[in-house]
């Protein structure tokens, strides 16, 4: 069908809504794909439902060129399978939780790990049945406490989530190899850069991962890549943990008098002042151990203290440190809770009083840097002053390492291929091993080749399908609007016609069904009274690859061709334009 401009259920803005902030959530707006209904909330509008529709056909296309087998389970979805794995309290509020008239728990999916394996324990029952491969396309639901970016991060989406079921971790290891080369084409055939990194497994639990990132300036991943090869989300890079150095020349521990040094910079130019260190170079901010105290709040609403040093010279990431200590969430460590641990100095908190047998009671983790043996500027516990030359073994110790200080550019990869660089990705895609966590939970079990029960091995594997419209929308665009690759358009072509001359819109129609004619999908601006520069300021807008101008030119026996992409224009003879644009297209 033809989608006339005149009827098309379409509205283009000339400026930039007033909550958007990335060129995505700017441009599907204006363009009429999306329109807000809630926070975090779209409705998808007909153009957009058309690219929506693209990005399934091609998800769906590739999913089941690897075998997998496509069902649909409900949105709606009971507690208790929920329940028996734990999620209903470990998501917190981060689900939508409601009663149906009876009273009974239900929550809208967040994911389908549970249904999916309940679904197979209730029809198979034999290693025969296995391997076996099936996902879904469809809405899910996360109560996010700041949707943004448009339909990037929003409350209500669409997944294609898949999942693979096993007998053995060989069998898992092929589906999970089977997975991954599907998701290369599928991201190779969406239009943008992309980069494919390891990845925390986070609350999903499970062995190998890989998130598939779309390389983009407002992503809200952070990702560091080395020339040698390696890549990494900043939440799943282990920095190796330093060997041990030799202290046995270090003076015993001093406490110093430095008055008003809450921050590292003022404690580095009181050192310098005022306790010149005796090898004659300058304190710096990684000779001093910053302690950071957050608290966790638990699933279950308990809340735990906990205490972090790093090198002072480095911060704490909060992805890093959430993505290791999942599934709590990070919250501040308030006045009250100050309150609650007389023993700590606010701004001058040492180990003295840290880890879990000193006086505050308080866990106490280091960055894998702080190397046994190793000498530290840090508080000394009582305002004003701290202590130099302790020594990290000799004078205190941690309960543990964590990996929570950010990852810079210039640091080295932990692979040792080379020197890290950090850039910005939206994650698309996210693969993983499951393993046994959901079977177990769930009983899932097979008879295998001898007939003992054995659990199935899972794996799980996502795509974020509307995110990928506003991924490929990031990559896709320029100073006049969208620019949509040609497989994700939602038409073929953009039929302009221009003026009062009743011979243009007549020979524009009879083109438009030419094309259609000829399997081609076409918009066709047929709007009489609307002057030129608007129509082509809409269908820049609008951004399909080829634009077609039926105009001025026609007296002279040609139509104006335009690509989109580069922005060439070609005047094609009116005998010959069906042909041309049917060969641009499918070329």
């Amino acid at each position: 069908m033809i989608l006339r401009m005149s009827s098309l259920f379409l509205r283009t803005l000339r400026e930039d809504p007033a909550d958007a902030e990335v060129p995505s959530h700017k441009l599907l707006v204006r363009a009429g794909y999306i329109r807000r209904a809630a926070p975090g909330v779209y409705t998808w509008l007909p153009l957009g439902l058309r690219v929506l529709r693209n990005v399934e056909r091609i998800v769906r296309e590739e999913m089941d060129a690897i075998g997998a087998q496509e069902l649909v389970f409900p949105a709606l979805l009971p507690r208790e399978p929920y329940e028996a794995t734990g999620r209903w309290t470990e998501y917190g509020p981060n689900i939508f939780r409601l009663k149906d008239r009876k009273g009974a728990d239900m929550l809208l999916g967040p994911t389908h790990e549970e249904m999916f394996t309940l679904v197979v324990k209730d029809l198979y029952s034999s290693y025969k049945d296995l391997p076996l491969s099936i996902y879904q396309i469809q809405n899910k639901y996360r109560d996010e406490a700041r949707p943004r970016a448009g339909v990037l991060r929003g409350r209500e989406f669409v997944m294609k989530d898949s999942y693979s079921f096993d007998v053995d971790d060989e069998g898992l290891a092929a589906s999970y190899e089977a997975h991954r080369a599907a998701y290369v084409k599928i991201f190779d055939r969406l239009g943008f850069d992309y980069v494919i990194v390891q990845a925390m497994s986070g609350a999903m639990g499970g062995s190998r991962s890989e998130e598939f990132l779309a390389i983009a300036e407002n992503g809200e991943d952070t990702f560091v890549r080395s020339p040698g090869g390696y890549a990494a989300n900043v939440e799943a890079v282990v920095v190796p943990r330093s060997a041990p150095v030799d202290a046995s020349a270090v003076p015993a521990a001093e406490v110093v008098d430095t008055p008003d040094t809450p921050t590292i910079d003022t404690l580095v130019d009181t050192l310098n002042a005022k306790h010149a260190r005796t090898d004659g170079r300058d304190w710096t901010g990684a000779d001093t151990l910053k302690n950071v105290l957050v608290m966790l709040l638990h699933p279950d609403g308990t809340r735990e203290p906990l205490a972090i040093g790093v090198p002072g010279d480095r911060a704490i990431d909060e992805k890093r440190l959430g993505a290791q200590v999942e599934p709590a969430e990070v919250v501040a460590f308030d006045e009250a809770d100050f309150e609650k641990h007389p023993t700590l100095a606010k701004g001058y908190i040492g180990p003295g009083v840290l880890g879990k047998d000193n006086t505050s009671g308080i866990r106490y983790l280091l960055d894998p840097r702080v190397a046994e043996g190793s000498a530290w500027v840090t508080g000394a516990n009582k305002p004003g002053f701290h202590v130099i030359n302790l020594v990290h073994g000799r004078d205190f110790t941690a309960d543990g390492t964590i990996q929570a200080a950010e990852v810079r550019d210039g640091d080295q990869a932990p692979d040792g291929s080379g020197v890290l660089e950090t850039a910005r990705g939206i994650e698309m895609g996210h693969i993983f091993q499951l393993g046994r966590k959901y079977a177990d939970a769930l009983d899932l079990k097979v008879l295998d080749q001898n007939g003992k029960l054995v659990t199935v091995t899972m794996g799980s594997y996502g795509v974020g399908v509307t995110r990928a419209v506003a991924a490929i929308a990031e990559g896709n665009h320029d100073e006049l609007g969208l620019v949509w690759p040609r497989e994700i358009a939602p038409a073929d072509v953009h039929l302009v016609a221009t003026g009062k001359d009743p011979e243009v819109f007549t020979k524009a129609a009879e083109l438009a069904a030419d094309l259609e004619s000829h399997g081609l999908s076409v918009i066709y601006d047929d709007r009489e009274k609307v002057s030129p520069g608007v129509k082509f300021k809409d269908a820049e807008l609008l951004g399909i690859p080829t634009i077609a101008v039926v105009g001025k030119g026609l007296a002279e026996g040609t139509i104006e061709v335009k690509d989109r992409r580069t922005g060439t224009r070609t005047d094609v003879p009116l005998q010959e334009i069906t042909n041309h644009l049917v060969t641009t297209v499918r070329s």
